[in-house]
């Protein structure tokens, strides 16, 4: 799910999906403050299968929450009014100043909180502002743009956004705009030597460009692809994705471990650097696991379960008994760093609380206790700050959500909520949300930016975390990357 402020502007989230089936998997302890390995293997016996499913009342869950659903559903309406006073039809808002800006090119704007926000509107309830956006979707929006779309953020955010507003409310004319925007993005896989997408892609011309990119803008498309692929009958979208995964998969390292960054025209590796769960890596993960869940392909399953066991292996270990994943090289193991982004907080199991999974969200919940907004990169042998900055990151709440309802443990409830009045403590304004530049200094001062995956994913993951809302499928349901809800929807 990396940064999408970094020159990347990715995503990121959890290849812990099967970890929870890894029952071989074992944790070592330590002396107080020495890093110690988290021993492997990750375990081939359980049948990782069932691990997505969760019950809509899981043992030990407790009864929804309608008056905190109904607070976080009031915080996200106060973020979208001061994005539709200041830049509706735009891409963004700057809800300070009253100001927007645009995601993709400037000149150009797609609505793009207009799109990641339709399936949470609909999840919501909010009927009359699900009309709003498809109204200004029909009337306005139009792909045939000549200029250079980021093919990764276009997959995630609008092919992504489109499929879970058309399966939310079954409006054909967003199909019909998914898959036109997809046909416009597949020159970036169809023009590359490997198979691997180019980075960028004219939505007109379908001129590529981009040959140097990290593993989640290579990987991150199969959900996506796959779903329009079963929709529409087309199968050159998922085998466009599948063989993007297929050339990184083939070109691990003898330890299992995969570097960061390829050259896609060459399949070379640009570095030599495995991040494991932090960005730019994270989602090339969770994608593998999600084409098993979603479509049962077998493949991408044990490919998965291949790259898990080789970074638990050589890259996990604990520091005053929290666990953490150390950088390292990923052809000899050899440590590089030991700095962790805040979207590695994300990286939790959907199917199961483990023990690696459980604390895993114990070391991220020990820097929320620390900096009650978590800081974008720590040094975690100290938990000390790297990145002050936090850019509204809503990977904390997608894993709270995610582990409540598989488990019903209400400590992912207490630490949801810790979150979220954290958030409309420190990231509040008059006129919606905005990020944080400096976690440690109080106040905190505040930027002029309210990304546009907020609407689709922080009140999102919280909403349902406490509402228990008739319009999800809590025991099929999946969601990408971005949040989007892929299977579940229940239209009203």
């Amino acid at each position: 799910m990396f940064s999408r402020s970094l020159a990347a502007r990715t995503t990121r989230r959890g290849m812990f999906y099967a970890l929870a089936a890894a029952g071989g998997v074992t944790l070592a302890g330590g002396p107080a403050g020495q890093p110690r390995a988290v021993a492997g293997p990750y375990g081939a016996g359980a049948d990782p299968r069932r691990l997505p499913g969760r019950t809509a009342a899981p043992a030990g869950a407790g009864k929804p929450e309608p008056a905190k659903a109904r607070e976080i559903r009031s915080e996200f309406l106060h973020a979208w009014r001061g994005y539709k006073r200041f830049a509706w039809g735009h891409d963004e808002v700057e809800p300070v100043s009253g100001g927007y800006r645009e995601f993709f090119t400037d000149g150009q704007p797609v609505g793009l909180s207009i799109v990641e926000a339709l399936d949470t509107h609909c999840v919501m309830g909010l009927d009359d502002e699900t009309d709003l956006c498809l109204r200004w979707i029909d009337d306005r929006l139009d792909f045939d743009i000549d200029a250079g779309f980021q093919v990764f953020e276009a997959t995630i955010r609008l092919v992504g956004g489109l499929l879970a507003g058309y399966l939310a409310t079954r409006r054909r004319s967003l199909l019909d705009l998914c898959v036109d925007l997809t046909d416009r993005l597949l020159p970036a896989f169809t023009k590359s030597p490997t198979g691997m997408p180019y980075r960028f892609v004219n939505l007109r011309t379908g001129r590529v460009s981009g040959t140097v990119l990290p593993l989640a803008e290579i990987g991150t498309h199969i959900l996506e692809f796959g779903l329009l692929s079963e929709l529409t009958g087309d199968a050159r979208y998922r085998r466009a994705a599948k063989r993007a995964l297929r050339a990184v998969v083939q070109r691990r390292s003898s330890l299992g471990l995969l570097a960061t960054s390829m050259n896609i025209e060459t399949g070379q590796w640009a570095d030599r650097s495995a991040v494991a769960v932090n960005p730019p890596a994270d989602s090339f993960y969770e994608y593998l696991w999600g084409a098993w869940v979603m479509f049962d392909d077998e493949e991408c399953r044990d490919w998965f379960r291949t790259l898990v066991d080789a970074f638990v292996r050589h890259q996990s270990e604990r520091v005053d008994g929290l666990l953490w994943f150390k950088r390292v090289d990923f052809r000899t193991g050899a440590l590089l760093a030991r700095r962790q982004s805040s979207l590695g907080v994300a990286v939790l199991p959907v199917g199961g609380d483990n023990a690696l999974a459980a604390d895993y969200y114990r070391s991220w919940t020990a820097v929320l206790d620390a900096y009650a907004v978590i800081p974008e990169e720590i040094d975690y042998r100290r938990l000390t700050v790297l990145d002050a900055r936090n850019e509204l990151r809503p990977e904390y709440a997608n894993c709270a959500f995610e582990l409540y309802w598989q488990t019903g443990d209400p400590v992912y409830r207490t630490t949801a909520w810790r979150y979220f009045e954290n958030l409309r403590r420190h990231h509040r304004v008059p006129h919606g949300y905005t990020v944080v530049t400096d976690v440690t200094r109080r106040p905190m001062p505040k930027g002029d930016h309210c990304p546009a995956y907020v609407f689709a994913e922080n009140f999102k993951w919280l909403y349902l975390t406490f509402a228990g809302t008739g319009r999800f499928d809590y025991e099929r349901g999946y969601l990408s990357t971005e949040g989007k809800i892929l299977r579940g929807s229940r239209p009203g």
